[in-house]
């Protein structure tokens, strides 16, 4: 039998947040806040290593299934397809039938998807499987932010997702590293055995500490058309996202998918009006400090992830680094992350979410800035200081955010809440890689040509060109083999500069995506229904 509590928002009848009813309580460890933390931070973490560990295994995957560079690249994308399409509509199924059963069954459908993963032996099976964890893991993300904000009275909240974005970070960061040790010293399989024990306790603890919260208003019926069309909407926006890098900015089929997102938006925000029970109400966004949050949470990941794949190019092929030292590289981001965190829950809890945020994105605009600076030769020192300075402003934005959202939504709501959160997040690392990327395709293509000339090397031909471009875009020099050594040097050292041009121009593009996300931050303010979940467990 579910051990559930039903909880009470719609206050005295004046549409204000009330008291937790006379529900079932918590007793015990069943619903105690802090190991509700733990637990369903156990899960998020799968779902977080999980977006940057299997990168690392990508070239020892195609070696054993045989497959091509494009196959490869489906391993990725039909993840973060998955995951970025369902995660609202996930979130809605939680506040249908409770986030504790939904976050169950995401945890043990990833779980059971990853171990498939390991056993596959074609590269199809591969891409099924990476289908299916994205689908568990857009029920398991938002489920464990709605058991959060239901468990967790106001003072407390902030302190909470802040350990909570300790962990995503983290994870995604510490991804690489994870990966890099795997793959050279198990096989790949093991970066995907890995989680099934993971799994296994995060349903173990589930089944024993996790306790069920549902609004007494919570919906009872399915918007069935508008899942259908946010689906539609936001697979067509994240196809063209993936697919642009290769048909083209200007090729017609990837403006085909944007503005065939930008109808399913609008056809899909018109029935919304329409239908009695709607999957997001768009009173929602009235709110100016949700809907801010929501924009700052895609322009963060824009400059975070859009920053951070380029890095990563930066370490291996620039500096030549192996994946766990590049890994080792990224340590100061990781670490303020997991220091700053939890910190910024503090401060937010003190001093509301607007000043914490704006410093963040100052900070992350800075950051990106000095990243612009890095050169063929800079020193372990340098980087480190401003990788620190990148952690340091996304803690409090990833926490100061996501109670913005969370916070300003109705109890009732805190799953799709969930849902928008990690979906502008999704987005906007697409957007970020997708925009980013562009910005430095077309600078290597500016500057390969004359770079090439300067150093007195032979001309190339067109399909050369094309080529050795894009080898620049990710700090590959194109060397070919028997190339004299003098030859190779100038080749090395004429991509790397190129590469390192391209960069600069990426990280400016992103500190200015940063900088503008200052002034959005300051439209925030503290969540007007944070109270609404409070006064079950115990603290």
């Amino acid at each position: 039998m579910t051990s559930q509590t039903t909880i009470d928002t719609t206050g005295p009848g004046d549409g204000t947040p009330g008291a937790p009813s006379d529900g079932a309580p918590a007793e015990g460890l069943r619903g105690h806040p802090w190991f509700t933390l733990f637990t369903v931070a156990v899960g998020v973490m799968m779902v977080a290593l999980d977006g940057t560990i299997v990168a690392i295994a990508n070239p020892a995957i195609g070696e054993d299934l045989g497959a091509s560079l494009s196959e490869l690249q489906w391993i990725t994308n039909a993840y973060f397809l998955a995951l970025a399409v369902c995660l609202i509509t996930a979130g809605k199924l939680g506040d249908r039938f409770g986030h504790r059963q939904t976050f169950l069954i995401g945890v043990v459908g990833f779980a059971a998807a990853s171990g498939a993963i390991g056993l596959s032996d074609s590269i199809a099976l591969v891409v099924t499987f990476r289908v299916l964890q994205g689908l568990f893991g857009a029920l398991l993300m938002p489920a464990a932010l709605g058991l959060l904000r239901a468990t967790f009275p106001a003072e407390k909240l902030n302190m909470a997702i802040g350990i909570w974005g300790m962990v995503i970070g983290a994870s995604t960061a510490g991804g690489p590293i994870l990966g890099g040790v795997l793959v050279e010293h198990v096989n790949w399989q093991s970066v995907f055995f890995i989680n099934v024990p993971v799994g296994v306790l995060a349903v173990a603890l589930g089944v024993w500490i996790l306790l069920d919260h549902r609004a007494r208003n919570a919906p009872r019926s399915f918007d069935l058309l508008g899942i259908a069309l946010l689906s539609a909407a936001m697979f067509c926006l994240v196809w063209a996202l993936i697919k642009a890098p290769e048909w083209g900015w200007g090729d017609v089929q990837t403006w085909s998918f944007i503005i065939g997102s930008f109808v399913g938006f609008g056809l899909f925000a018109f029935w919304e009006t329409k239908v009695k029970e709607p999957l997001i109400p768009l009173a929602l966004f009235r709110s100016v400090p949700l809907s801010a949050g929501v924009v700052l949470m895609v322009l963060m990941a824009i400059a975070f992830m859009g920053g951070l794949f380029f890095v990563t190019f930066y370490l291996q092929n620039v500096h030549g680094m192996s994946p766990i030292d590049a890994g080792l590289h990224l340590l100061p981001l990781t670490g303020m992350m997991i220091v700053g965190s939890p910190l910024a829950g503090v401060m937010i809890t003190k001093v509301g979410p607007r000043i914490p945020l704006a410093a963040g994105m100052a900070f992350t605009a800075l950051a990106m800035y000095g990243m612009s600076t890095l050169e063929t030769d800079t020193g372990s020192a340098v980087m480190s200081l401003w990788f620190a300075l990148l952690g340091l402003g996304l803690a409090p934005v990833m926490v100061g955010a996501t109670e913005v959202i969370v916070g300003n939504a109705p109890l009732e709501l805190s799953g799709v809440a969930g849902g928008l959160q990690q979906a502008a997040m999704q987005i906007g690392g697409s957007l970020g890689t997708a925009v980013l990327g562009a910005v430095m395709a077309s600078k290597v293509d500016n500057d390969l040509e004359g770079n090439w000339a300067k150093a007195g090397l032979p001309p190339l031909t067109p399909e050369q060109a094309g080529q050795a471009s894009e080898a620049v875009q990710v700090g590959v020099a194109p060397v070919a083999k028997g190339t004299p050594p003098e030859i190779a040097t100038k080749i090395t050292d004429v991509a790397h500069d190129t590469f390192i041009s391209g960069m600069s121009l990426a990280s400016l593009v992103a500190a200015g995506v940063a900088a503008v996300a200052v002034l959005v931050a300051f439209l925030t303010k503290r969540g007007e229904n944070a109270e609404a979940g409070a006064g079950v467990g115990h603290i």
